[in-house]
């Protein structure tokens, strides 16, 4: 039996768009590395450190800087940060706003400083006001470890309060829903662009 649900933000709540993230990076701040560092699942190097709780936000702003374009400003990186969101579909918020009636939903995320504050305004713009429709939110540069280890998806747990396996959690990569199942969360595997409805249907 589920009693709460858990879900990914990006590629599942707020589409993504890398083409556009990097086309911004280099267009607007002639950011050549940014394909060094953008992955669908799983950022990498500094990106990936800035996720990880390793380096602050204003460290990887300097860093992106530094191998920018004269004149480029912080304000550019984060903007160009924000060019990898795509707002939310809105079959999907209308299910999330079906669910939140019925059970306590969280967010659980690979995410980042720059990041989240875009990703809580496209959730607010689709009507998912995260402080009223998700309980918590578990963000990996505040918990300081990454999807897949097993201590992200444990102290989720813990927090949250019921057992593993009554919990559901969906992410649109693989790797993150075995890790899930590997600590006994339920979990599915949502493919950006399809039918959310469809996947929680038995909900």
């Amino acid at each position: 039996m589920i009693k709460a649900i858990v879900f990914d933000i990006g590629g599942v709540l707020v589409g993504l768009d890398l083409g556009r993230c990097v086309a911004a990076f280099r267009d607007r701040l002639g950011f050549a590395r940014i394909t060094d560092l953008l992955d669908p699942y799983h950022q990498k190097g500094i990106y990936g450190d800035m996720e990880e709780g390793k380096v602050t936000a204003d460290e990887f702003r300097a860093y992106v800087l530094a191998a920018s374009r004269p004149g480029t400003k912080p304000e550019d990186v984060d903007w160009s940060m924000g060019q990898l969101l795509a707002g939310v579909d809105l079959r999907t918020a209308e299910v999330v706003k079906e669910l939140r009636e019925c059970y306590p939903l969280y967010l659980l995320s690979n995410n980042n400083p720059i990041s989240m504050p875009f990703c809580l305004k496209a959730l607010k713009e689709a009507g998912l006001d995260p402080d009223t429709t998700f309980k918590e939110q578990f963000i990996s540069c505040e918990m300081k470890c990454l999807k897949p280890s097993a201590g992200f998806y444990q102290e989720a747990v813990r927090r949250i309060g019921f057992p593993a396996g009554e919990i559901l959690f969906i992410d649109d990569n693989e790797a993150n829903v075995e890790g899930a199942r590997a600590v006994g969360l339920q979990a599915r595997l949502f493919v950006p662009g399809t039918d959310m409805g469809a996947l929680l249907a038995d909900l």
